[in-house]
């Protein structure tokens, strides 16, 4: 498994969510009590998210966990 690639496309896809619902990183981001630049390297893949901020993106985005993946 390419884990770079496998964070890339993670990202891709919050971005994607993200977008749909008309939210910026930063709306996002106030949401869930995170910062910008937080959002930002998640949505870049640049950070290997937890489970529990996995569920925060999913609440904050109005969507389930399986959504995300």
């Amino acid at each position: 498994m390419d884990k770079k690639k496998e964070l890339e496309n993670l990202g891709q896809r919050i971005r994607a969510i993200r977008m749909e619902k008309g939210m910026s990183q930063t709306d996002l981001a106030h949401s869930i009590n995170k910062d910008q630049p937080s959002i930002q390297r998640v949505e870049a893949g640049k950070i290997n998210p937890s489970y529990l901020y996995l569920k925060e993106l999913a609440n904050g985005l109005g969507v389930n966990m399986s959504e995300l993946m």
